[in-house]
């Protein structure tokens, strides 16, 4: 698949992702939803791991799994644990947050990237990226007036810092990924399959701390939606990562056109959970993505 038509439909499955995740959270607990959609990623992956152990040669190569050192196992866990902080401080904004806020909000990770760029590696941003960086900043300060509307103030509200930080952590993973794929050349579904064992793994003690009440919780109803945020997410990332590593992937391009996923966001919040504010808070959406989209173009 043309690694630009594979970005397209990463971006368009990513946009599900988030709102599988808003209608799973909502007025749910989060920490079973955590569990229950991370197994449902790893018991994909068990499979086909079970079939390629049993019946070797029947999966394509794009589903088999290599075999990896100790070393390399660590390597995917630390991944998983990047990601589970991520999670964690994401899952539980949005349980609290309407999705045409959180989306956006989620869609500033390259930012981040940018700036730890700048004050770690010490690198200067080009004339493009700084227009960029203020129009994405100009456009943020769009979307907390908007939000405001709603009684969600971004400079005191608790919920939206803890999805700065899960975000955050989100651009961490995003570097952490390029190193995975490029300097140590993990395949795709390897990444993917331990990724998602490692997962279950990190969750199983937050789960089961859960179902002992140890600590004051909120009950867990069972939605469709639990599932599917791993299987869109599966999807999502295979197409993802597998653009990545197409020698003609700009990586540029590839994480501007990935954004698109927050217009998927944000127009399902409106739709189907009737967020409000929607035309007041569009302007903003498109001035972070086009702030976005010149940041990474730069």
């Amino acid at each position: 698949m043309n690694w630009i038509v594979a970005i397209l439909f990463s971006a368009f499955f990513l946009g599900l992702y988030d709102l599988c995740t808003k209608h799973a959270v909502r007025a749910n607990a989060v920490t079973p939803v955590l569990f229950f959609s991370t197994l449902t990623g790893a018991l994909v992956w068990i499979i086909l791991l079970l079939v390629q152990f049993f019946q070797p040669g029947i999966l394509p190569h794009s589903l088999v799994t290599d075999s990896l050192t100790l070393k390399q196992h660590l390597q995917i866990l630390l991944k998983s644990g990047i990601v589970a902080a991520s999670w964690i401080g994401t899952y539980y904004a949005l349980k609290h947050l309407p999705l045409s806020l959180g989306a956006p909000i989620r869609a500033t990770s390259p930012l981040f990237t940018l700036f730890g760029a700048i004050l770690i590696l010490g690198e200067r941003p080009t004339a493009l990226e700084t227009i960029g960086i203020m129009t994405t900043l100009g456009s943020f300060v769009g979307l907390s007036v908007a939000g405001a509307r709603e009684g969600v103030h971004f400079h005191r509200d608790k919920w939206v810092w803890l999805l700065i930080v899960g975000t955050l952590f989100g651009a961490v993973s995003s570097l952490y990924d390029k190193y995975l794929f490029s300097t140590l050349n993990f395949s795709v579904p390897t990444v993917q399959c331990w990724f998602s064992i490692y997962m279950v793994v990190l969750f199983t003690p937050f789960a089961l701390g859960w179902k002992l009440r140890l600590w004051k919780r909120n009950e867990f109803r069972w939605r469709w939606s639990v599932p599917f945020i791993a299987l869109s997410l599966l999807v999502a990332d295979y197409l993802y990562f597998s653009a990545l590593r197409d020698p003609h992937g700009l990586v540029s391009i590839v994480m501007s056109l990935r954004r698109a996923s927050t217009l998927v966001a944000f127009a399902g919040g409106l739709y189907f959970f009737h967020e409000l504010n929607g035309w007041k808070k569009l302007p903003a959406v498109v001035g972070i993505l086009v702030g976005i989209v010149l940041t990474l173009l730069g």
